[in-house]
């Protein structure tokens, strides 16, 4: 028989295993936050519920429990013994946060059960709760088990699920409950120094609820290290990482390697293809290496921050850039990033980051327009910015519509982002809260809504009302207005809208008042006249050439001698 000398494994009743005096559960730097909720809470109540109404033989088992002796630690005998939970912590803390509730509730009632829950929490010697999160969340915790100073804890996951326990179990019920803790059993997996904790760790959470993207990265990181060698990676550079990205962090890590790989990251069948793209590109992270890398994942995310929020941004012609750019999504922030960051070293020119920019925002909007995704060509983008600056443009240049594709895709489409273009050719910012998109002809017009012309729109044929329908979102037919002249105009009729269009400050929505009627040659004819400028603002530049697909849309070909003039229209 071969036995194995690293792991040892046995199933051990979990309340015993919880009350022994001996050692002190550590949940390390590098697991996640604490995160179940009310739903799990409900159903772990439930099962405990469950197995007390059962014989007494009966056990519920709730999975295996890793954990390994933290050698790194100092100790001062036995009774200090730490023991680093590796997977488990979410299943443990809940299971810590019921017994509080059961203690708080009997504790006045009866002293012999409140005396067998505290043995559970709390060492007896010390005070200190035998479960201890990593510093940053250990005083909420404490707060919760212990009791606030003030009463009060903090607002927190673990006072959410504690209080939902306090809410569902009375005093006559808490015998029942304690009854249904002690049936609980599971398997306590325990590493030798020579086991590989990470590989070991990655295969017990394959089941249940998966770890996050960048969960598995910041263990990655932090697993191999020794517990003083966690604290320096965590609390000089991942906790300012988290601070910079805050509920961005896992699209943090995506675009990052993008931006370092210049390659799509693709889900994979796992669901962590994040995490498998960045130990490829991270094999081996020793701690003398880790701390150079660390220091630029941290750089970075302060980046990423001012992408998030530019108001960090000292300049307010790249700050507004970057405000622009944020009306697209965040799907160019591998490129941004990187560019961004050129800039602060000082080997982009200022001018040449805010044209970059602004190409950038003409070939997402015209895109948009012509209804072509943008989803896969950050990467290649990534790429041709390594050859510089015109390289850049060329590249961007080559995926964006032509102008004659755009101006149809303009006359007969819904304009996208209509905030955005209309704030911006009436030269105003697009962040305004007091402008509104008012519809010049309403979408769903009352039977006697008129354009001016004397007719009412019950009297319109059936094609006429499908022929005005088709292009009430389109530019054309599209109003930029001051919230309060808005409220003035909803569903009203054009000659009453005309009126107030023309007491407007917005230049865009000005020349309105001097259409006498309102259809869909007025719409039309308005669409053309703001497509034009749509081309200045939002131009492409370099040559017509065909993109890196080979595949041109005729709109977007050079025009050749002989062809029909008819595909202009």
């Amino acid at each position: 028989m071969i036995t194995a000398t690293n792991i040892r494994a046995h199933a051990v009743n979990t309340v015993a295993w919880l009350a022994s005096a001996q050692a002190t559960i550590v949940v390390p730097v590098y697991q996640r936050q604490y995160r179940w909720d009310i739903g799990g809470c409900e159903q772990l109540l439930s099962d405990i519920r469950a197995v007390a109404d059962r014989d007494a033989d009966q056990m519920h088992f709730i999975g295996s429990i890793l954990s390994a002796a933290d050698s790194s630690s100092p100790r001062s005998g036995d009774d200090t013994e730490e023991w680093v939970l590796i997977d488990g912590q979410q299943r443990i803390t809940t299971l810590m946060l019921l017994v509080a509730a059961l203690f708080h509730t009997i504790r006045d009632e009866d002293t012999a059960l409140a005396a067998e829950l505290e043995r559970v929490l709390l060492h007896a010697a010390t005070g200190d709760t035998k479960l201890r999160p990593h510093r940053e969340w250990a005083g909420a915790f404490r707060d919760v088990v212990v009791g606030a100073a003030d009463g009060v804890p903090a607002p927190s996951r673990f006072a959410d699920n504690y209080a939902f326990f306090r809410s569902q179990i009375s005093a006559d019920d808490v015998a029942r409950v304690w009854r249904g803790l002690q049936r609980l059993e599971h398997v306590a997996i325990s590493l030798g120094t020579g086991a590989n904790a990470q590989q070991i760790f990655e295969s017990l959470n394959s089941t249940g609820e998966p770890l996050r993207d960048h969960e598995l990265i910041h263990n990655y990181v932090l697993m191999g290290l020794s517990h003083a060698e966690q604290l320096v990676i965590e609390d000089e550079y991942w906790a300012a990482i988290e601070r910079s990205t805050g509920d961005h962090i896992a699209s943090f890590w995506a675009h990052y390697l993008v931006m370092v790989g210049g390659r799509e990251v693709a889900t994979t069948a796992s669901g962590r293809g994040v995490y498998d793209v960045f130990r490829t590109h991270f094999p081996r992270l020793d701690p003398v290496a880790l701390r150079t890398l660390a220091e630029q994942w941290r750089s970075f995310a302060q980046l990423y921050a001012t992408l998030l929020d530019p108001e960090g941004e000292p300049d307010p012609e790249i700050r507004a850039r970057l405000h622009y750019l944020n009306t697209f999504g965040r799907g160019m922030y591998p490129l941004v990033m990187a560019l961004y960051a050129r800039h602060r070293a000082g080997e982009i020119e200022r001018n040449d980051l805010l044209s970059v920019l602004d190409d950038l925002q003409s070939l997402l909007l015209r895109r948009d327009v012509v209804s072509v995704g943008s989803d896969r060509l950050v990467a290649r983008l990534v790429r041709a910015s390594r050859e510089g600056i015109d390289a850049l443009a060329a590249a961007i240049s080559r995926q964006t519509p032509s102008d004659d594709r755009v101006r149809v895709a303009l006359k007969h489409s819904p304009l996208p982002h209509p905030e955005y273009v209309l704030s911006r050719l009436a030269d105003v910012d697009p962040a305004q809260d007091d402008l509104v998109i008012d519809h010049v002809f309403p979408p769903a017009p009352s039977d006697d809504w008129t354009g001016g012309d004397g007719r009412r729109w019950k009297d319109y044929s059936e094609d006429e009302q499908n022929s005005h329908r088709a292009l009430a979102a389109t530019l054309g037919n599209l109003a930029l207005l001051e919230e309060p002249l808005a409220a003035q105009v909803f569903d009203a009729d054009f000659p009453d809208k005309r009126t107030v269009y023309g007491r407007s400050s917005m230049t865009v929505t000005q020349p309105l008042a001097s259409i006498e009627t309102w259809g869909t040659a007025a719409i039309s004819g308005r669409s053309a006249e703001l497509a034009q400028q749509v081309m200045t603002l939002w131009r492409r530049r370099g040559p017509l050439v065909i993109d890196d697909d080979g595949l041109t849309p005729i709109l977007d070909a050079i025009p050749r001698r002989g062809w029909p003039r008819g595909w202009e229209r």
